[in-house]
């Protein structure tokens, strides 16, 4: 077994991998940009070694100063977390020729699976099935134009090495499509540097439903079941839960059984992820493959009680699994919200800054993933998720019911969240019901009462809010600044409605 292990990432995954590698007693090192000097990963490790500027483009992204720090600190792998070097084939090949064990699929896997035709190609041939579209890049919008009103629309034009939602457009019709068309490949350009799109059709109120795999070098492959990640927003998850709540046994067998097919497809080896789409009439379509560990796989340790980071480092390590299939037997229900440094009535700008107050949650079948601590700052070069909030329950209604809870019990201060966002969508009817798919957030959003009965709302809970200070004020014998006080203490229609669920005012 490893005795050390670098991670090559930062914030809650580098946190999260550190206590499992802690747990099976192998040492482990952080790298750190300058902004994150003082972060929570920094302080885990037993060692930490700086590889650059605040940029990430100038130093977690770059693969040959993480192999020199792992050279240096004579770490024999490295966790490449997500994000960040974690699927790109270059570094993992570069690790092995540096003799640095990878804990990640070969270079070959996630070359093949990271570029949308090839693989879409190769699941083709694998018999997976596949959303109807065009097997390959298009490079002329007159040609695409014609390949997609013989789809029929709505399609999709996707970059073909995309990811998050760029280089994406929905096109409802032939006279939008060009147009589209060009905006698709500029910003896959931009964003990928690689302008290559393709077009599928659009599924109509489509679910978005992913498999957890995991296989060994010997050809050992499993699935961990299903996690539901349709609540998303501009094309990013917000909320995952497990299992999905309109998925019948028969369709999770099937999909869990084509998941596999794909990772054998392509010699898979360690943990990763099938997405599919599901429509309507619960038939799936293969939409990618994510050769890395996922953000939303505390839920699916929750239900199975698998620790995955522990698993992806013992099959990098050249363990078999030693479990097949019919051993994984999967408990009660799991809910994770993504709790992120943004502020919902900014249109969700990042909100960087410091945390003056930090209260996670706790109690039965609570879980929290965090990359702060009280003190720390959130630094305005990277993503906005601060941590991630999960929950078990016995079943669906139970890991809910301990979700709303666990909310209302989290503090964070000195910055906006979207704390009281996820209170919002979690008692939603839509969400309730589990009748929603990944149009859900969007279309509530925008139907959302006018204008001006939220002014009133958000006036009258003003009022009431700062009453309530006052009245605190008072009783510490302190007054309230000119300014209104810190700046947590400015008017938010989410905050404020959190706050005053959990002062009692408000059901």
């Amino acid at each position: 077994m490893f005795e050390k292990v670098l991670i090559a990432n930062r914030g809650e995954i580098a946190v999260r991998v550190m206590r499992s590698l802690k747990e099976m007693g192998i040492k482990t090192v952080a790298v750190y940009s300058e902004a994150d000097r003082e972060a929570l990963h920094v302080r885990k490790a037993d060692e930490a070694v700086c590889v650059g500027p605040a940029a990430s483009s100038e130093s977690y992204l770059l693969g040959d100063k993480i192999l020199e720090a792992a050279k240096t600190t004579g770490a024999q792998a490295i966790h490449p977390g997500y994000g960040f070097l974690s699927e790109n084939a270059d570094f993992a090949r570069a690790c092995k020729e540096a003799g640095v064990a990878f804990i990640g699929p070969s270079p070959r896997a996630i070359e093949v699976m990271g570029e949308k035709t090839r693989a879409r190609e190769l699941m083709a041939k694998a018999g997976v099935p596949l959303v109807p579209g065009t097997p390959n890049a298009i490079e002329e919008a007159t040609e695409a134009l014609r390949l997609a009103e013989e789809i029929g629309f709505p399609v999709l034009v996707k970059a073909a090495a995309g990811g998050g939602g760029k280089g994406m457009r929905r096109v409802d019709s032939s006279a939008e499509f060009v147009a589209a068309f060009e905006g698709a490949r500029r910003e896959a350009i931009s964003a990928f540097g690689n302008g290559d799109v393709y077009i599928e059709k659009f599924v109509l109120k489509p679910r978005h439903v992913e498999i957890q795999v995991l296989a060994d070098e010997a050809g050992n492959t499993i699935h961990l079941f299903e996690r539901d990640c349709s609540v998303q927003r501009r094309h990013q998850k917000i909320i995952e839960e497990t299992p999905c709540p309109v998925l019948s046994d028969a369709t999770r067998e099937a999909m869990g059984k084509v998941a596999v097919q794909a990772a054998r497809a392509v010699d898979y080896v360690g943990a990763g992820t099938v997405e599919f789409l599901l429509d309507a009439e619960e038939n799936f379509y293969f939409l990618e493959m994510n050769t890395r560990l996922q953000v939303e796989h505390p839920i699916t340790e929750m239900i199975t009680g698998i620790d995955l980071v522990r698993w992806q480092v013992r099959i990098a390590d050249g363990q078999d699994l030693g479990f097949a299939q019919e051993d994984i037997i999967r408990r009660g229900a799991a809910v994770e919200c993504r709790i992120y440094a943004e502020d919902p009535e900014n249109q969700f700008r990042p909100s960087p800054g410091l945390l003056t107050t930090v209260r996670p949650p706790s109690g039965p079948g609570v879980r929290e993933d965090s990359g702060v601590y009280e003190g720390a700052r959130v630094p305005v070069h990277y993503d906005p998720m601060i941590s991630k909030l999960i929950t078990w329950g016995e079943d669906r209604d139970h890991a809910l019911a301990r979700m709303r809870r666990a909310l209302d019990e989290y503090t964070i201060t000195g910055i906006e969240t979207n704390l009281a966002f996820h209170r919002e969508v979690l008692e939603h009817p839509d969400f309730v019901s589990g009748e929603y798919d990944t149009q859900f957030v969007p279309q509530w959003l925008k139907a959302r009462p006018g204008r001006e009965k939220k002014e009133e709302l958000t006036a009258e809970l003003g009022a009431v809010l700062a009453a309530h200070r006052r009245d605190e004020a008072l009783a510490h014998g302190s007054g309230a600044g000119s300014n209104g006080g810190p700046r947590e203490s400015r008017g938010s229609r989410w905050k404020d409605v959190g706050r005053l669920r959990q002062l009692g005012r408000i059901r």
